[in-house]
């Protein structure tokens, strides 16, 4: 774990985009941290308040192409670059540099899996041995001491949470997982897409990606990890009129005797002592609200009147801790600052 006498020096690829403007807004109050170049290629020699007027007045510098940024002035460079793009770009980053990736390109430890999934062979399968999946609760000791990092998806966030420790506790079946996700229309990146618009979005809710979406395999791999096997889940997520949240409710089969009570006593013991990560009180119901602009995953759980079932729900924001906030929980740990350093607001409500 690198320690670092004075302020962390940042860049981010990708800047323009939804994800990098919520690394702008964390880091900007961030006070181990300078940002020093910001790319955005289609945006290039803007000011970033054209871009995002929210942002406006805080002196950060102008956006420029990638063969422009001077990577000299950065210790930490976090990606927000498309999926598919961002492996060549950072095999060509200094190794000076640690490096933080928003996109998928290097969630998926299996490079076969990987083409599998997203339609072409992984274009640094180098890269790929070295890369550390940034669940943060789950993997901090990796994390830590890691160069680059591949930060989870946020649905994959949202189900391996509260997923992962039942697993490993042999509470739930792990061959029986019902996962039904919805999540806030900035998931889908702030490119223009037909199926984004307001008026295809609101006053409905859809399904899509229906037994083929990429988060999958990455959901599939934390709970195999977990489970000494391979896993298969059924995940089907929907797209909800909403800004940001997901919210995903996740039905499981008990196993070994395990009652509900017993699953939210594994998830309390296992996230005590964790900033971002708290078990509701029985009843009590987990909401995107409850979590909006902040770092937080909040998971409860309810016995179902089914016989011999569960029903766990988890809540976050995509763009923090499904996104940006866990990057910047990553980097703390990366560059030996306080883990909490920067992402300690509470949520937006209403």
């Amino acid at each position: 774990m690198a320690k670092f006498a004075n302020k962390v020096r940042i860049g981010i690829l990708g800047a323009s985009g939804y994800t990098g403007a919520e690394l702008l807004r964390l880091l900007v109050r961030h006070p181990g941290v300078e940002i020093r170049v910001l790319t955005a290629d289609r945006k290039a020699g803007a000011a970033v308040e054209t871009v995002f007027p929210h942002l406006a007045g805080l002196g950060l510098p102008p956006l420029v192409t990638i063969e422009q940024a001077d990577w000299s002035q950065c210790d930490v460079v976090f990606c927000g670059l498309p999926h598919g793009t961002t492996q060549e770009v950072v095999a060509k980053l200094p190794r000076h540099l640690k490096v933080l990736d928003l996109s998928a390109d290097f969630r998926l430890a299996d490079i076969a899996s990987y083409a599998e999934w997203y339609g072409h062979a992984h274009r640094a399968p180098e890269l790929q041995k070295e890369a550390v999946y940034g669940l943060t609760e789950l993997w901090r000791d990796r994390i830590k001491d890691s160069r680059l990092v591949a930060v989870p998806g946020c649905y994959p966030t949202a189900a391996q949470l509260p997923l992962v420790p039942l697993v490993e506790a042999g509470q739930i079946l792990a061959d029986d997982i019902v996962i039904d996700a919805k999540s806030g229309v900035s998931g889908a990146g702030r490119t223009l897409k037909e199926t984004s618009m307001f008026a295809e979005v609101s006053e409905g809710i859809n399904a899509y990606g229906i037994a083929k979406h990429r988060h999958a395999p990455e959901i599939e791999q934390g709970i195999s990890l977990a489970a000494g096997r391979p896993i298969v889940v059924n995940f089907t997520p929907h797209l909800m009129p909403m800004n940001r949240g997901i919210l995903s409710t996740i039905y499981v089969r008990l196993s070994n005797g395990a009652q509900a009570a017993d699953l939210r006593g594994t998830l309390a013991k296992r996230y005590a002592d964790e900033p971002f990560v708290r078990v509701v009180g029985e009843g009590v119901e987990p909401a995107t609200r409850h979590v909006r602009g902040s770092n937080l995953c909040l998971i409860g759980v309810f016995k179902d009147r089914v016989k011999g079932r569960a029903i766990v729900i988890s809540a976050i924001d995509n763009l923090v801790k499904g996104a940006s906030g866990q990057a910047v929980q990553n980097m703390n740990l990366m560059t030996g600052q306080p883990e909490t350093l920067g992402l300690d607001q509470a949520p937006m409500f209403p």
